[in-house]
């Protein structure tokens, strides 16, 4: 179906965590001569290879890959980033076909819809609000948010940590919600064109059980090793460290849990931020081309 759609266009392609969009990238950059940018929140940070199923070397060397495994973990990196250097990505490679492949939906709509130009955070009210996480709890953070906008805490996914603080932030910084932010829209940087727009539609059955051999995988192919380097670096408050599967890693190496607890929890978060993905997809994106994967 990739095939059929305009080369001269980049291909969006988004679906659920271990729907098979990468494959299907690497198949159309292959045939085309193309290449593909990331658009998964996550395997931008440098530290995680693994266990973000980013892809291999052997396949960035073979296709030219971008903003994968290019950010420190030590940094904030946020949808307004990755704009930037999406159009800069554009701008360079705009006679080339391009593939935009990722889980992240506040991408991709981003990307077609524009974004809304928040002012920066100040360093000291992050620190202060990082601290607050730490010694109360993502709960009582979110208890705050819903207590002051509740307009936002209705519209982000109140169990992530990164989304809760960045309401706050933002809410502390210029007295603004983030939800009524959002509502002031810069130029969108692609124009939405439903034969190049494409969205993975896998039976769930089919994906849970996916979702359970990769992990199974990861672990195989280094994710615990990839978790005890980072050890030293651990961070809750860092959106690098909120990839699935670390903290439950992370504690089984503590001997805090079990291997069979880490990898049973592992299995169940990531088919819960599945099912996260596939009702933002449907809500988000209800008219871009459906691919059965």
């Amino acid at each position: 179906m990739l095939e059929k759609a305009k080369k001269h266009l980049p291909i969006l392609l988004c679906g659920p965590t271990a729907s098979g969009k990468s494959k299907l990238a690497m198949d159309y950059a292959r045939k085309t001569g193309g290449i593909i940018i990331n658009a998964d929140a996550l395997q931008i940070y440098d530290n995680w290879r693994v266990l973000t199923a980013r892809p291999t070397q052997i396949e960035e060397d073979e296709v030219p890959h971008f903003l994968y495994g290019t950010v420190s973990i030590k940094e904030q990196y946020s949808v307004g980033h990755w704009l930037r250097d999406v159009k800069k990505i554009l701008t360079n490679f705009n006679d080339t076909p391009i593939i935009i492949v990722g889980g992240t939906g506040l991408y991709f709509t981003s990307l077609i819809n524009g974004l809304s130009e928040i002012p920066g955070i100040d360093s000291h009210l992050q620190a202060e609000i990082d601290n607050w996480h730490s010694s109360q709890g993502i709960e009582k953070l979110a208890n705050w948010l819903e207590t002051h906008d509740i307009k936002t805490f209705r519209k982000i996914d109140i169990r992530n940590p990164v989304r809760v603080l960045r309401a706050i932030e933002v809410l502390k910084q210029t007295g603004i919600g983030l939800s009524e932010w959002h509502k002031k829209k810069s130029k969108p940087l692609v124009e939405f064109r439903e034969e190049n727009s494409f969205v993975i539609n896998i039976e769930i059955s089919k994906l849970n059980e996916r979702i359970s051999n990769r992990f199974h995988n990861m672990i195989n192919n280094g994710a615990l090793d990839e978790v005890t380097s980072n050890k030293s670096e651990w961070s809750k408050t860092l959106p690098g460290f909120q990839a699935i599967g670390a903290q439950q890693l992370f504690q089984y190496i503590n001997n805090e849990i079990t291997f069979d607890e880490a990898t049973e929890q592992s299995i169940i978060r990531t088919r819960q931020y599945a099912k996260r993905q596939r009702t933002w997809f449907r809500n988000k994106m209800s008219d871009w081309t459906k691919i059965v994967n």
